[in-house]
């Protein structure tokens, strides 16, 4: 209650959590009951946060008519509330996860599952170090056809490509001045800020966080603040991972290291190459890679951007210093060596990924498996095993795949198969702007 009582300004609140699209699922009301929330909680259905990227009901779906549609315990997370500078009238977020009657954790919950990877970490005397590089688009959708909006400055439309170039973020500068207010004033840590290598495509780090649950909900929260900011501006801010057919897509990539228990990265042991650790977890996301393509590839129009030579990962290979394989070890001194693992698209959960990311690598460690040798060159000319092409296959892999089974708690497996089969179905219907339409301001 102390942010409230510091901002007697805010009337209303929200309280949300992430389904498993990433979709804030809440409630709005008046800030006076707010301290009502912080000590009992609310309550949901748990089919909510198993809704699919309409917000309709799964089909056949247990958690409904067959159980009767029952509620689930949703209770605030460590962040607290926070402002939603997007919105006009003074209000605060807060950031909830779900939990059965009893008080245990609800296992469909993306949080939930992300937690649960870290005890598996603290259960072996590790940390996860986490951070995140998310790939955005500033568009223009106002008329039939999506463009790059208009400077605020200059009022000219930019449509080349202009990778690091200061004039295009200068020609937003009002836009990210207030974003980098906004994360400041919501706690996210927004570090560096570049064009990207399409129009209107920029890129913002998230420093690192020896809590994968911060740099995770960092990650969520950011997402639904460029959304929200950049309608203020009177265009889109968009994850989705390939909105243009001719320029390449958005990624979240996802860099990470693990310390123990005395503060150690465990990846470096002096050398170049890096610890045996580190090898065994790159094993460990290499062999979980296939199955994970759904977390890292979630929607229809994710597999537009997994194309070869379009700076998005397509072989299933790691390598030092080198950007076209799916998991690089980024040049740096020993002790900040780190693993970036860049298959990830914008339009992810980000909890799903991060907990995909570092269970299959925390697998590796456990079985103490090795990678095969890093490659050299151009990754797409490598003959390397491939990411499933397809959404479809995608969904049957993650089903199939034993390392999931490790990573992902059985009732979320099951209700994310049913989420996805449901949306492959219907986008059958949809015509290609109805998909632009449905994932330009979702993911």
């Amino acid at each position: 209650m102390d942010w409230l009582r510091e901002h007697p300004e805010v009337k209303t609140i929200r309280v949300a959590a992430a389904d498993l699209n990433g979709q804030p699922r809440g409630k709005r009301m008046p800030a006076r009951f707010a301290d009502k929330i912080l000590t009992e909680g609310t309550k949901f259905p748990f089919s909510v946060l198993n809704m699919d990227i309409w917000g309709e009901d799964i089909e056949d779906s247990p958690l409904v008519f067959q159980a009767g549609d029952p509620d689930g315990l949703l209770l605030p997370t460590e962040r607290g509330f926070m402002p939603m500078p997007w919105l006009e009238a003074p209000t605060g977020l807060l950031p909830l996860w779900m939990f059965h009657l009893d008080g245990r954790p609800y296992d469909g919950d993306p949080r939930q599952a992300l937690a649960r990877v870290v005890d598996r970490y603290r259960a072996a005397g590790l940390t996860p170090v986490v951070a995140t590089e998310l790939e955005f688009f500033l568009i223009d959708d106002s008329g039939g056809q999506l463009r790059v909006p208009p400077s605020p400055r200059s009022g000219k439309r930019r449509t080349g490509a202009e990778t690091l170039s200061l004039r295009a973020l200068d020609a937003f500068d009002r836009f990210f001045t207030a974003l980098y207010e906004a994360c400041e004033a919501m706690d996210i840590p927004a570090d560096t800020a570049i064009s990207e290598a399409a129009p209107g495509q920029f890129e913002i780090n998230l420093m690192h966080q020896p809590d994968p649950l911060k740099a995770a909900d960092d990650a969520w929260l950011f997402k639904l603040l460029v959304k929200g900011l950049a309608r203020q501006y009177g265009f889109a801010g968009s994850f989705m991972a390939k909105p243009y057919e001719m320029w390449n897509g958005s990624g979240m990539h996802m860099h990470f290291s693990v310390l123990d228990a005395q503060g150690r990265n465990v990846f470096d042991d002096g050398s170049e190459a890096g610890s045996d650790m580190l090898r065994h977890a790159v094993a460990g996301c290499l062999a979980a890679m296939p199955g994970s393509t759904l977390v890292f590839a979630p929607h229809e129009n994710s597999y537009d951007r997994l194309v070869p030579n379009a700076h998005a990962p397509t072989g299933i290979g790691w390598a030092y210093e080198n950007r076209t394989s799916a998991i690089r070890i980024p040049s740096s001194g020993p002790k900040a060596r780190r693993i970036e693992h860049r298959v990830a698209g914008g339009d992810v959960n980000p909890y799903l990924s991060v907990a995909a990311v570092l269970g299959a690598a925390l697998n590796g460690i456990e079985d103490r498996i090795d990678p095969p040798p890093p490659i050299q060159g151009n990754a797409y000319e490598q003959g390397l095993a491939q990411l499933p092409a397809t959404w479809g296959a995608a969904i049957d892999a993650f089903a199939a795949c034993p390392q999931i089974r490790r990573i992902f708690p059985a009732h979320l497996i099951e209700n994310f198969v049913m989420t996805k089969r449901q949306e492959l179905h219907y986008m059958a219907e949809l015509s290609d702007d109805e998909t632009v339409e449905l994932y330009l301001d979702t993911v």
